[in-house]
């Protein structure tokens, strides 16, 4: 069967999220310039088409700053830039997004994170739709439109910024979420739709739900899926690794972890711990699901575990359901990267969304 490439992306722990073993900080791996950095050329190296830099105002340092400082380095890779759209003013985000796009030669795609502003609270429905109006106001721009914008949270008119990304065009907007709210504004405003671990019958039904609820716009939007990676040469070196990993949580640390993420109740963190919840007493949800991992953080909650062939057929799985985009990540980041680039990597048919 003859399947339509991918993009394969990895991790950057700007957010304070890398570990040997799941809730035991080591200062090797804290959140800084010098070793998300190393991360992202090891994931330069091993081949990968694009490296998330996640965002978290109470977590790690900045994304914005820490995306222009390493764009000069990258000969190949894409950036996907992580933003929290309650923490800016869009026409200056339009600008950021534009000038770090140049100084990567081209290479910048962007995460839209629904976040509040630090310090406050909006309710779900009215955050959202700051965020729809958020994603039109970067498109119009990037796209060099002048902007006529009469909304809800921001009333602006202005012309474009005399600077533009390199291709004179919006780069790709990644975005996720479940609530009602959330879907919504995705089907309205982003490109690529981000998924985390699920069962592949509740994958496939929010693939049907989103082509749907985008088709009521006009628009079509393409797939991604983001999970964790254990990959070994043999499934059995895999669990094992996926036991050490937790054999130093205990129950109180990994609910500190969880409830100290901004996005600790939302519907997509619900679902990872519903998911949790109804696994196996392995903590498997499914062959090769294991959701160990959201024992320790709030997010992303399951990984992929197996050999090289079990994790490589699992992800055609999800490439047969029409997911074109994959991020990734395992722990330590630099270290799984490895061994994703080494055993898996190679075997796919793979690069950047165009």
């Amino acid at each position: 069967m003859t399947r339509p490439r991918c993009e394969i992306s990895w991790f950057s722990a700007l957010c304070d999220d890398d570990y040997e073993f799941l809730g035991v900080p080591d200062n090797k791996l804290k959140s800084s310039w010098e070793h998300c950095r190393d991360i992202v050329l090891q994931a330069e190296a091993g081949g990968f088409d694009n490296i998330l830099l996640p965002s978290g105002y109470e977590l790690g340092i900045d994304t914005t700053a820490f995306a222009a400082a390493i764009a000069p380095m990258l000969k190949r890779m894409r950036l996907l830039m992580a933003v929290r759209i309650g923490e800016l003013w869009p026409p200056q985000l339009a600008r950021q997004i534009a000038t770090i796009d140049r100084m990567l030669g081209g290479r910048l795609t962007v995460n839209i994170i629904s976040s509040d502003m630090p310090g406050e609270r909006l309710d779900s429905a009215p955050r959202y739709a700051r965020t729809v109006e958020a994603m039109s106001i970067l498109k119009t721009m990037l796209n060099g439109h002048p902007l006529d914008h009469q909304g809800e949270f921001w009333k602006l008119k202005l012309n474009p910024a005399r600077v533009t990304t390199l291709s004179g065009k919006a780069p790709l907007l990644y975005f996720g979420g479940l609530s009602e709210d959330a879907r919504e504004a995705a089907a309205k405003g982003c490109d690529v739709f981000l998924m985390w671990p699920d069962k592949k019958e509740t994958i496939a039904a929010i693939i049907a739900d989103m082509t749907a609820r985008a088709a009521k716009y006009g628009r079509k939007l393409r797939y991604g899926y983001r999970a964790h990676m254990i990959v070994r040469e043999t499934e059995t070196e895999a669990r094992v690794a996926a036991d050490r990993l937790l054999s130093k949580l205990d129950a109180a640390t990994g609910a500190a972890i969880r409830a100290k993420s901004l996005d600790s109740l939302s519907a997509g963190v619900q679902a990872q711990a519903a998911l949790r919840e109804t696994a196996s007493t392995d903590g498997y949800a499914e062959p090769h699901l294991w959701t160990g991992v959201g024992r320790a953080r709030s997010g992303c909650g399951a990984a992929i575990v197996g050999d090289p062939d079990q994790v490589l057929a699992k992800l055609n799985d999800y490439r047969d359901m029409g997911i074109e985009a994959f991020i990734l990540s395992g722990y330590p980041h630099a270290a799984e990267a490895d061994l994703f680039a080494r055993h898996v990597l190679p075997k796919i048919d793979h690069g950047p969304l165009e």
